[in-house]
């Protein structure tokens, strides 16, 4: 018997390039007898007419799902409005813009049969902009330092999961899902395959700098205490400098009396503890606010329209 895939597509401003990708997807899965597939296209309040193709690729066949949300949430949302429509036991995740090599697909699910809970695809030489990179490499370093990622393990939007990992991540029904941390919550049994990384044919990312601070705030604090621990070090260690440069003052002036106090030392110490202060603050107040959005019930998403979904998976929000 033949196992299903579900594909998730997560898509904005994809109007140009999503029927490409499908097309791939199609021609991909037809060298691989061994699986059948559903593909899941999530738009995500595109503002062209991103669902109007999606509305028609589903039109003309029955294995794909179009998902309208109402407004943008982002793309881990959107990857969280798809997984509750997949019904394969093995999700594949991937991009709408043609980057991601549907073609390779075949290297991801080879990963999966080896034993492995899953796999992501790794880039030798990406293809985006140098910005993108940048965003890259920060949030690499967030996720190795909080939320403990093995530092030899690659992370990509490209990726396949067992169908047990895609249970466990949809158990979470807060709002800012970062579906790198549920991932790395839910297993260690992860690795990485090879495959190419294509020059964006059409747009530019979706990534804002806004989004991208987004996002990593997303990271550590839904997964992560270290940036509070971090902050009480910092705290400790501040308090134990100036405790420390006290006594030096004093010393000082007992020795030579005739030294004057220095005004402007004095300053920049109160203006350096101060903006630790309001830091940490800051830092404190974004968890609690994260916290009472998530006594409050606020959605992951809202699903405005469904298409090629049966009546009884219909309608969720979540």
């Amino acid at each position: 018997m033949s196992k299903l895939i579900s594909f998730v597509i997560p898509c904005y401003r994809s109007a140009e390039t999503i029927g490409k990708v499908v097309a791939e997807l199609d021609a991909a899965m037809g060298k691989l007898p061994a699986y059948t597939y559903e593909i899941i296209l999530v738009n995500d309040c595109s503002p062209d007419d991103t669902f109007e193709v999606i509305r028609g690729l589903c039109a003309q066949r029955e294995d794909i799902c179009g998902v309208n949300l109402a407004r943008n949430f982002g793309q881990h949302a959107a990857l969280m409005a798809g997984f509750g429509y997949t019904h394969g036991e093995v999700v594949v995740c991937l991009d709408d813009d043609g980057q991601t090599p549907a073609d390779e697909v075949g290297k991801l699910l080879a990963g999966i049969e080896e034993g492995y809970d899953v796999v992501y695809a790794k880039y030798a030489h990406k293809q985006h902009s140098g910005f993108r990179n940048f965003g890259s490499k920060v949030n690499e370093l967030m996720t190795r330092v909080m939320l403990g990622k093995p530092r030899e393990l690659y992370l990509s939007s490209y990726f396949a999961a067992s169908r047990f990992v895609i249970d466990e991540i949809l158990r979470y029904k807060n709002p800012y899902p970062y579906v790198i941390g549920l991932v790395l919550r839910t297993t260690k049994n992860i690795t990485n395959v090879e495959v190419a990384h294509r020059e964006r044919e059409v747009g530019v990312s979706g990534y804002t700098m806004g989004k991208l601070l987004g996002l990593w705030f997303n990271g550590f604090t839904a997964f992560s205490i270290k940036p509070l621990r971090i902050a009480t070090a910092m705290g400790c260690l501040t308090a134990c400098g100036g405790f420390l440069y006290g006594i030096y003052t004093v010393v000082k002036k007992f020795v030579n009396p005739n030294v004057p106090i220095g005004f402007s030392a004095m300053m920049a110490a109160l203006v350096f503890i101060g903006g630790m202060i309001m830091l940490m603050l800051g830092l404190i107040g974004e968890y609690i606010g994260r916290i009472y959005i998530s006594l409050n019930n606020s959605p992951q998403y809202v699903i405005r329209e469904c298409i090629n979904v049966s009546e009884n998976e219909s309608g969720i929000t979540v």
